[in-house]
């Protein structure tokens, strides 16, 4: 009887150490399906590389997505190599010419990161992709409206954008731009900003620029999908979430695309997606809240 119960007791050692040794372990994130279900990084990739537009959705000082946008980026370009490429909200679209001089050598790197006017977390959350893509000649595409037109929109509506020059038009999407306002996301920022607002007129343009930046997104997009390209492109989480945002616009332009999406959410309990978090996004990377930050 004494031998049994040392034998059992050597069997469930290494078992036991085993658990101790995952309730000690701080994992960086754990990535989860749309339905909760628990994925490994292999199998995501695998599916994304199915997709011809991957909208990455981050949270702008989460570390861990921005790595995991670097990765996700050498990975893609491996599987599309010479149609592949990458698109960011962090830049505007009227300095497309600058960051195409600048992944060309054509002009050194303090001229572009004076004149691209990038956010400025840029160094420690965008660069090394920028980086990447400039030593692998991958496009970089600038997404976003130039920022004066969004403030037009948000002081005074999408009919501010009307005496615009043809020019100017050309960085942002062909008006007009429709506001689907019972979207739950724009919904939502109407509750958020017009209980904070003075009448509701405010917080419509709001919205309206919202839409207007995740249109114009869109807009960009769909041009490198009708090239022939395939395109992981960094946004907001709030710009693709719930599948609505730049993934709406895609659909409402008939751009004819495979669209997969990625959000980064935080959660104290990585072990299991919490119900909030589900059908966010086709994956969602949930990011220890204690996770450091990057500003």
């Amino acid at each position: 009887m004494e031998k049994l119960l040392l034998l059992l007791s050597l069997l469930f050692l290494p078992m036991a150490a085993t658990v101790m040794a995952q309730q000690k372990d701080k994992p960086a994130y754990r990535l989860f399906t749309k339905e909760g279900k628990a994925v490994d990084y292999g199998n995501m990739l695998a599916t994304l590389q199915k997709a011809q537009v991957v909208l990455f959705g981050e949270q702008h000082n989460d570390p861990i997505a921005h790595w995991l946008q670097l990765e996700v980026a050498k990975d893609l370009h491996q599987a599309h190599q010479g149609k592949f490429a990458i698109g960011a909200e962090m830049f505007e679209a009227d300095v497309q010419l600058v960051i195409n001089e600048y992944l060309a050598g054509q002009v050194p790197e303090s001229n572009f990161e004076q004149e691209a006017r990038p956010w400025p977390n840029y160094k420690t959350d965008y660069k090394p992709v920028v980086l990447f893509a400039k030593e692998q000649k991958v496009p970089v595409v600038a997404t976003n409206v130039p920022r004066r037109y969004a403030a037009m929109v948000a002081g005074g509506g999408l009919a501010a954008l009307g005496n615009v020059s043809g020019i100017g038009k050309a960085f942002f999407a062909p008006l007009p731009v429709v506001v689907d306002t019972e979207l739950p996301g724009y919904k939502n920022m109407l509750s958020m900003f017009g209980s904070s607002t003075h009448g509701t007129t405010k917080a419509e343009n709001i919205v309206q620029a919202q839409a207007l930046k995740d249109a114009t997104m869109a807009h960009f997009i769909g041009q490198q999908v009708q090239a022939g390209n395939r395109m992981l492109h960094l946004n907001g989480a709030y710009h693709s979430d719930n599948f609505e945002g730049i993934g709406w616009y895609l659909k409402q332009a008939q751009i004819k695309a495979d669209v997969l999406t990625i959000t980064t959410v935080l959660q104290d309990d990585l072990n299991k997606l919490e119900k909030e978090h589900q059908q966010k996004a086709d994956f969602i990377v949930v990011v220890p809240s204690s996770m450091t930050r990057t500003f």
